[in-house]
């Protein structure tokens, strides 16, 4: 009787030679060569410490503190109608199916077929003993396979895992296309509020030289005015006129663009009234920058996630190396003769029970090739993470260098408002009584109309920079810890470099697309419970929210129009706005408004209304 220790030592032996074969392919000399850049290690610069205090991260309806009714409907309805941030959502529900294909091969596969068919032997062949032929039979065949895959090198895991990753990535996609959404639905409301302020503007120009028109008029009945001053006073009448008339034509075409975000037809906007926008909060900057960044900043999560799934393609491309061991199971039964149910019983039946080895043996270097693009692959994803922080931190500094700046500005333009106000006056009033002619007027007008449409820009800037600093803060993100870190090195990919570490990752992609936002994934779907390294499963939430608000359209009762008041028939009836440095009184066109606030404003009443126009230079200014 031979001894069963040969057979062992046989096996082992066996093994032995087919591991070394296959460490003739090798992973030797290709890993990842770059490293990802810990925020914190960033030199956030002047501006952004100078402006760091104790305020906080946006909130995720940062639009509220604008306190527009029409604008948060129309947020709420382009976040339930638009097709490009629907495309997004159904992004992530693709990539959540993905994770869950690439997590069934962790399960044993089992596959069953059956074939029952009636036969008709032919009469002219000979198919051995027995009556088969001219006969009739049932020829019937039932199977049943298992088969399971041994992971021994973890290439099932961390294809699993990579897909997960990548579902998260999707998610955070799909936020950061939530916020892109969110700020051109703003930035357009902001430009028609402007709109309606320069519309202001122009039309009491136009009926300020009206005015002018006809004083000039009296002036030649009088005696004391020539023909050419009543030709001078109407010449600019038809470009005040243009002007209006351009002003109704970016208004009707922001109404469009606002009914194009919501994923609504042109008729849509036609019921949006004017703008009532108004910011009395400061606008500080979190303490904790820019270490919390990557948390709050999607594209940022996203390009960690993308990091993390880059990493585990790594480890698919180096588990390729080994050999690949399948066990397969099957049971069947076959019977071309007696009754419709013999296939079943016991004399028909066969089985079939044991391993499956493969292994690369000469590839042409198609595996080492295979890891070096996964690899490159790698340090494109880090750099690209790289490139996401450094870009985030220069749109938070250039918005609020743009705040600060804004700020000055706004005094600037006030007071050059008060300036040309006053010039104006004085330049009217000597006309009106003889002393001066009427070039004079003429100029101080145009002055008076430059300054008034510079402080409607500028208010309208520094509400759109405080739009543009909240998006650059992540626009209510907060997933910290939510993602793969970016201070621990990658195990094997590069010893001494920093690396995003799919192995330090939440496991499990446990987001899904339901009813317009990232949710968790019940229980019944991807858990993603797969254990890493150490046998300690994972299962962190992808909790990127993408919430749909209202698809309704704007009611009527919320429609908030402003309150653009013409000039009166005479000058007395002009607004009169009090001269902090003058000490005189002035008579100017009635004030034009971004959202509730007069833009036509003197020195004195510049900083009440600026606080409520837009948000204030940070604290630490």
């Amino acid at each position: 009787m031979q001894s069963p220790v040969p057979k062992r030592i046989s096996a082992a032996a066996v093994l032995t030679i087919l591991l070394t074969i296959a460490g003739c392919a090798g992973t030797g000399g290709i890993a990842p060569q770059d490293h990802a850049t810990e925020a914190s290690s960033l030199d956030a610069g002047n501006a952004i410490r100078a402006a760091n205090s104790d305020a906080q991260w946006p909130a995720a309806d940062w639009w509220r503190a604008y306190d527009d009714p029409q604008l948060n409907a129309w947020i709420d309805a382009a976040q339930a109608g638009n097709p490009s941030l629907a495309a997004a959502q159904a992004r992530v529900r693709e990539a959540l199916s993905m994770a869950g294909v690439a997590r069934a091969a962790l399960a044993p596969q089992v596959n069953g077929s059956l074939s029952i068919q009636r036969q008709k032997w032919a009469d002219n062949v000979y198919y051995g003993p027995g009556p088969l032929a001219g006969e009739q039979s049932w020829n019937n065949t039932g199977t049943l396979g298992l088969s399971y895959h041994l992971d021994l090198w973890g290439r099932d895991r961390n294809a699993a895992e990579r897909a997960l990753d990548a579902a998260h990535a999707s998610a955070a996609d799909a936020r950061a296309a939530q916020l892109e959404l969110q700020a051109n639905v703003v930035r357009t409301y902001i430009g028609m509020s402007l709109d309606y302020a320069l519309l202001d503007i122009a039309k009491a120009t136009l009926q300020q030289q009206q005015q002018i028109v006809d004083l000039a008029s009296r002036r030649l009945k009088g005696g004391i005015g020539t023909q050419l001053e009543v030709s001078q006073a109407e010449t600019p009448l038809p470009e005040y006129e243009r002007q209006i008339d351009a002003l109704d034509e970016q208004l009707a075409l922001a109404r469009n663009q606002l009914a194009a975000l919501a994923g609504k037809g042109p008729g849509a906007g036609d019921a949006i009234g004017r703008p009532a926008l108004s910011l009395a909060a400061p606008a500080g900057l979190p303490a904790a920058l820019p270490a919390e960044l990557i948390g709050h900043r999607p594209d940022v999560v996203a390009a960690r996630w993308t990091v993390a799934a880059q990493a585990r393609g790594i480890d698919v491309a180096k588990a390729d190396f080994y050999p690949d061991i399948n066990l397969l199971a099957s049971i069947g039964g076959y019977a071309a003769m007696g009754p419709l149910f013999q296939f079943l019983k016991s004399p028909s039946h066969s089985w079939s029970a044991g391993p499956a080895l493969s292994l690369p043996i000469f590839d042409g270097g198609r595996l080492r090739a295979q890891l070096g693009a996964a690899s490159a692959g790698y340090d494109e994803a880090v750099e690209r993470y790289n490139q996401s922080i450094v870009g985030a931190l220069k749109d938070i500094s250039d918005q609020v260098i743009r705040m600060r700046s804004l700020a000055t500005q706004a005094d600037d333009a006030a007071r050059s408002v008060a300036a040309a106000q006053r010039n104006y006056d004085l330049s009217r009033e000597g006309y009106r009584r003889g002393l001066t002619d009427y070039l004079n007027v003429l100029v101080a007008q145009n002055q008076l109309l430059r300054a008034q449409e510079g402080v409607a820009k500028v208010q309208a800037e520094r509400l759109g920079a405080h739009a543009s600093l909240m998006t650059a803060l992540g626009g209510g993100l907060d997933e910290p810890g939510n993602g793969p870190k970016a201070d621990e090195t990658l195990p094997g990919h590069g010893k001494g470099k920093a690396a995003i570490t799919g192995d330090t990752a939440p496991k499990a992609a446990n987001a899904s697309v339901a009813a317009g936002s990232v949710q968790p994934v019940p229980s019944h779907a991807v858990t993603g419970d797969a254990t890493d390294g150490s046998g300690n499963a994972s299962a962190k939430a992808a909790n990127a929210s993408v919430a749909a608000g209202s698809d309704q359209p704007v009611p009527a009762s919320q429609a908030v129009t402003g309150d653009p008041t013409g000039g009166s028939g005479n000058d007395s009836a002009k607004a009169a706005n009090a001269s902090a440095h003058a000490g005189v009184a002035s008579h100017a066109p009635t004030p034009a408004r971004i959202g509730n606030h007069a833009v036509a404003t003197t020195a004195t009443s510049t900083a009440a209304t600026t606080a409520r126009a837009s948000a204030t230079a940070p604290a630490a200014e």
